[in-house]
């Protein structure tokens, strides 16, 4: 599979030089999106050469060119005011956040952690410094300015680096540079998977200093049991023989003997079986404590064979590998068959070859590798951030109503904050998402006042509410501090509430926890659940309703000899009534002969209304007359027509109600419209159905 495994992470990379660019590049080969962000002049690498004799500009350094292919430039003056703006506009669309400035160069900038995590909670802030940064550990060397060289030679590396105590030696690769930056990109990846668990991204920090020591482990734990200062080594190990570099007629070969029988192996190989078992040699403690004369005479074997014999004798039969140059790694098969060698396209050039990945997945690949970006090439980038413009109010309340169009199911989601107290939220965002693992998602809001409790929590319930649990839904929904007080529940295996004559509950472990704009998503793993018989309580349009409930009762009703439509119209806590000229009030209704929604509709539109009909209401018979009233709801916009007014919720005029079937139902749906419960009513002018819940099933996963 060619899927690259980062595709669609954003990095901002700030970095210049080697650490950062080289923990970026990284990120970018395994298909992260990674923009530098630059200055007029560019990073600095930019300049450092060498170059190609086909580039006479000198716009392309090999430096740059294999630190930072695959990634995008936008150019940026961090100390203007516009170019700080179009970073943080960015720096709100980014996973990552990756530069190796001193401490305190963002902070001046107005570009600290805080500030930009403030904007983009699930920000992981990435900081490679020479020293550390403040905020994870104050060093006396913060403000020093720090290269490769200086956390080699303080980190202990050049100490055990050389051929004796008086040379030491800096490693040919920046290994001061190159392992913080593999370090932080570690850093990065961890720090990720919280982001996506919690929803919140952190700081993250490498001083090249510590980075050292971690490199140096062995000298640790080496002075703390003898008390010994491991010095140079050269070419060898201070307690493993032969261990290490040993001459070729054509150059030099490395062996690694470790264990007693590659031992006796070699010895075979030398033609001097006998050495072997010689007790001077034998064990590894042997071998170390005379390394010297073991080393000289598999020296003396070595330097008479030229590295392809050495390979043929060796190669496979003990730790063993030639020392190669470049142009033996150019021509290694091994390297060709790991494509350990790319190749890279730069406009106007001949392709460049350069050092791959060599990280590999057995389902992904990072795929070719690209060019590196030119100065800028990615300044339109801001463009696309300036044409972005957030939803005006009325936008947002026209999506809602969009996303309110999908009728769904009512749920209670319980858990237990830290102190043992349950707390609970309605929600309607229940989806199920996987049955092998089974898994589970509900939604909640960011501003909801037990946010914070549901994103720490390691188990939660999911509560199907049923069509006769209207109450419980508002309930949950509103800001009440005696909900469970108010409520019936119980109990299941995890000390988790569950609701009492729910029709289905879902008792789950904590799986994931995805940040979300204003919500995050709650993804349970299912660990036990139990379902009843009954009808579930639905929501659509902003109104409660009863599943499979509107069209028998609306149809059976049509069916009667005597039926009148009539609607509760609401506009922004305003009902919409008809008033005569005594003052007495009732609900809107159509002409006698209709009996159709549709036809209810067309009437309201008839006399100016622009209605919106979303769910039934009421159904109703009159044992007075065997007449059957059917009462829809719905939202209403436009001034009222002669013969109607508006009228406040909470100071209806209920005594002024001509009907009383009528005054009971609009008692209440004003009682209801508290906590937004709309549901259908269905009986008698006095006396309603209630729908009952049967037995209960439970199931342990």
């Amino acid at each position: 599979m060619s899927t690259q495994i980062l595709k669609g992470l954003r990095v901002l990379d700030l970095s210049r030089m080697l650490s950062g660019p080289y923990c970026t590049m990284h990120l970018a080969d395994h298909g992260a999106e990674v923009i530098k962000i630059e200055g007029s002049s560019g990073d600095t690498s930019r300049g450092n050469g060498p170059f190609r004799d086909d580039d006479p500009s000198q716009d392309w350094a090999g430096y740059f060119v294999s630190l930072n292919r695959g990634k995008k430039s936008v150019r940026l003056d961090l100390k203007s005011e516009s170019g700080k703006a179009s970073f943080r506009k960015l720096a709100a669309t980014a996973d990552v956040i990756v530069e190796n400035f001193r401490p305190g160069v963002m902070e001046r900038l107005g570009l600290a952690y805080e500030t930009l995590a403030a904007e983009n909670p699930k920000l992981v802030y990435a900081a490679i410094r020479g020293f550390g940064d403040p905020r994870t550990g104050a060093s006396p060397y913060s403000d020093w300015p720090s290269y490769d060289v200086v956390a080699q030679a303080m980190g202990g590396l050049m100490a055990m680096t050389g051929p004796d105590d008086a040379t030491p030696t800096k490693t040919g690769p920046g290994v001061g540079d190159i392992f913080a930056g593999m370090m932080m990109a570690f850093g990065i990846m961890a720090a990720l998977r919280e982001a996506e668990a919690t929803g919140k991204g952190q700081f993250v920090d490498v001083a090249m200093y510590d980075a050292m020591i971690s490199l140096c482990e062995r000298m640790v734990y080496l002075h703390d049991m003898t008390g010994a200062v491991p010095a140079p080594e050269g070419n060898g190990h201070p307690f493993l023989a032969p261990f290490g570099l040993f001459p070729a007629k054509d150059g030099h070969i490395a062996l690694g003997i470790v264990d007693d029988a590659f031992w006796r192996r070699l010895a075979t190989i030398m033609d001097h079986p006998d050495l072997g078992d010689d007790p001077r040699y034998a064990t590894r403690a042997a071998r170390s404590a005379n390394a010297v004369e073991l080393n000289a005479l598999v020296a003396c074997w070595s330097g008479v064979h030229c590295k392809v014999e050495l390979t043929t004798l060796l190669g496979g039969e003990v730790p063993y590998g030639p020392m190669n140059t470049i142009t033996d790694i150019l021509d290694d098969p091994h390297v060709a068959a790991r494509g350990m060698l790319a190749k890279v396209a730069v406009a106007g050039q001949d392709p460049w070859t350069i050092a791959a990945n060599p990280l590999r997945f057995g389902a992904h690949s990072h795929g070719p590798l690209y060019a590196p970006p030119a100065l800028g090439a990615d300044d339109n980038l801001l463009e696309t951030l300036a044409t972005t413009k957030e939803m005006d109010i009325d936008a947002k309340r026209a999506l809602r109503g969009a996303f309110g169009s999908f009728a769904t199911g009512v749920t209670v989601v319980t858990t237990r904050q830290s102190d043992g107290t349950p707390r609970g939220f309605t929600a309607n965002s229940f989806t199920s998402v996987s049955l092998d693992p089974p898994l589970l998602l509900v939604c909640i809001a960011k501003v909801a006042l037990s946010c914070d409790t549901f994103a720490q929590a390691d188990h939660f319930a999911v509560n199907v509410l049923a069509d006769d649990q209207k109450e419980v839904s508002g309930l949950f929904a509103s800001q009440s501090v005696d909900k469970f007080d108010l409520a019936k529940w119980h109990v299941d295996a995890q000390n988790i509430p569950l609701i009492d004559k729910t029709i289905a509950s879902f008792s789950c472990a904590r799986h994931r926890l995805v940040d979300a704009g204003d919500h995050l998503i709650l993804i349970g793993r299912v660990l036990e659940f139990s379902t009843s018989d009954g009808t579930p309580l639905g929501y659509y349009k902003g109104g409660y309703f009863e599943i499979g409930m509107d069209n028998a009762l609306a149809d059976a009703a049509a069916s009667a000899g005597i039926v009148s439509l009539g609607v509760v119209l609401v506009c922004e806590g305003q009902i919409l009534l008809c008033e005569d000229a005594s003052g007495q009030i009732s609900v809107p209704a159509a002409p006698a002969q209709t009996r159709s929604v549709e036809g209810l509709s067309d009437h309201l539109k008839g006399i100016g209304l622009i209605p919106d009909l979303d769910h039934l209401y009421a159904v109703y018979q009159n044992t007075q007359d065997a007449s059957q009233r059917i009462i829809y709801h719905g939202v209403v916009a436009g001034y009222a027509p002669a013969g109607m007014r508006y009228f406040d919720l909470t100071a209806l005029p209920l005594e002024q109600v001509r009907d009383a079937a009528e005054r009971s139902m609009l008692r209440r749906y004003v009682q209801e419209n508290q906590y937004g419960a709309f549901g259908i009513y269905h009986g008698t002018e006095v006396e309603g159905v209630v729908h009952a819940v049967t037995e209960r099933r439970n199931y342990h996963i």
